[in-house]
C-alpha cells in the first residue's frame, strides 16, 4: 500500500480567537458545498489524503510548516459542521487532549440522537488509536484523534503524535474504504518529514509471522512467556533495537494471566485487550525475535514527505481530476463565507500556492 508522510515541528500556543471564528466560518462553508452536491464520501477521502488536509489548513488561514494546524483544522472542521444540520448524515468526534479521550461518549450522544450504532464507531476509534500508540512504536505519542464518518459507513481517521524529545509531531491518516485489515498496512499514509531509523511496525507486512505468534505467546500459560521473556533478557544483544527498560516480568505475567483466562482470536483483539500495551508487544515482540526466529519489522512505516518527495526520488502523486474539483469547492466556499474582501484575496492567494 502507498504510503505518505507530513512531519510538523512543534509550535506553542493557538490560534487566536478572532481567527479561529473565521477558520470555523470556511470551514462550515466548505462542508456544506460538499454535502449539497452529494460528495461526502469525497469529503473523507480528500482529509485523509495528506496534502490535500495540509493545503486545507492554509486556506482555513493556518500556519503550513506547524503541527498546530492539524488540531486547530480538526476543530475548526468539527465546529462548523455543528452548525450545519444534524440531519446531514455527516458525523465528527474527537480533538485534542481530554476532547480526544471523550470520542467513545460523544459517539454515545450522537448515536442517542441519530440512531446508528455506537457500538461500531467506538470500536474502529479504539482500535485505530491503539494500532498508531502500541503497533506503530515510533517514538511519537497520540494527542490528537479525530474520527470522520456518515450514516452509510464512510469513515475516515486523523490522529497526530508528539516526540518531546525531537520536537516534532507526526500525522496518521486513514481511510475506511482502503482498509482491509486494521493491523496489515492499514494507512492511507502516515505523515512526517524527520524519518526514524528504528521503529518496531507490527503493522506491516513483514511482521505478519510475529503478530502470529504474538497472539499465540498471549494464549498460552503465563509462566512460560514470561520464563521465555526471562531468558531474552539474558540473551539480549547488547545494542539491540528495542527498549525493555521499565518492562518488569511481573507486569508482564499479570498481564498474560487475563489474555490467558481471556484470549483474543486474532492480533486485533488482542490490541483491544485491556492492559496489553507498548511495553507487552515491545516484550512479546522480542520472544518471537529471539525465542522463536521470526523478527518484527523495524523500518519506518514513513514512505512520502510531501514537501520533498518520497525516500527513492518519486515524486507526490497527484490525482488532477480531483483535485482540481476539490479546488473549485474551496474557491467557491471561500467567495460564499462572506469573509471580507481582503481576507478573501488572502484564502485565494493561500490557495493558488498549492495548485
Amino acid at each position: 500500500m502507498e504510503r505518505r508522510l507530513a512531519e510538523l515541528p512543534l509550535h506553542n500556543g493557538k490560534a487566536p480567537g478572532w481567527l479561529f471564528q473565521r477558520m470555523k466560518r470556511l470551514a462550515r462553508e466548505i462542508i456544506s458545498l460538499f454535502l449539497i452536491e452529494g460528495r461526502a464520501d469525497e469529503l473523507i477521502r480528500n482529509l485523509a489524503d495528506p496534502y490535500w488536509f495540509q493545503s486545507l489548513g492554509c486556506v482555513l488561514g493556518f500556519d503550513w510548516h506547524s503541527s498546530g494546524l492539524t488540531t486547530t483544522t480538526g476543530a475548526a472542521l468539527k465546529e462548523g459542521l455543528r452548525e450545519l444540520s444534524p440531519e446531514s448524515g455527516l458525523f465528527i468526534v474527537g480533538g485534542k487532549g481530554k476532547t480526544a479521550l471523550n470520542t467513545p461518549e460523544e459517539i454515545k450522544r450522537l448515536a442517542d440522537k441519530s440512531g446508528f450504532d455506537a457500538d461500531r464507531w467506538i470500536n474502529i476509534s479504539r482500535l485505530v488509536a491503539r494500532v498508531d500508540n502500541n503497533a506503530v512504536q515510533d517514538g511519537y505519542q497520540l494527542y490528537f484523534h479525530l474520527l470522520v464518518f456518515t450514516e452509510d459507513g464512510r469513515w475516515g481517521i486523523v490522529q497526530q503524535g508528539m516526540n518531546t524529545d525531537n520536537r516534532y509531531a507526526r500525522r496518521y491518516h486513514w481511510l475506511g474504504e482502503e482498509v482491509k485489515s486494521f493491523v496489515n498496512e492499514p494507512h492511507k499514509a502516515i505523515c512526517t518529514e524527520r524519518f526514524e531509523d528504528i521503529v518496531l511496525n507490527l503493522t506491516a507486512r513483514e511482521s505478519g509471522d510475529t503478530r502470529d505468534i504474538i497472539t499465540r505467546l498471549s494464549q498460552q500459560t503465563p509462566d512460560k512467556t514470561v520464563k521465555e521473556w526471562e531468558d531474552v533478557i539474558l540473551h539480549l544483544p547488547q545494542h539491540h533495537p528495542v527498549d525493555i527498560k521499565e518492562i518488569q516480568p511481573k507486569n508482564l505475567r499479570s498481564i498474560l494471566l487475563d489474555t490467558y483466562s481471556n484470549p483474543p482470536e486474532d492480533f486485533q483483539e488482542l490490541l483491544l485487550h485491556k492492559g496489553v500495551g507498548a511495553k507487552t508487544l515491545r516484550a512479546l515482540s522480542l520472544i518471537s525475535e529471539l525465542v522463536y526466529k521470526q523478527p518484527p519489522s523495524f523500518s519506518d512505516p514513513a514512505r512520502f514527505s510531501f514537501a520533498h518527495g518520497g525516500k527513492d526520488g518519486y515524486p507526490y502523486p497527484v490525482d488532477k481530476k480531483l483535485y482540481d474539483t476539490s479546488i473549485d469547492i474551496l474557491e467557491r466556499a471561500v467567495k460564499k463565507a462572506k469573509l471580507g474582501q481582503r481576507e478573501e484575496l488572502n484564502a485565494l492567494k493561500r490557495l493558488s500556492l498549492f495548485y
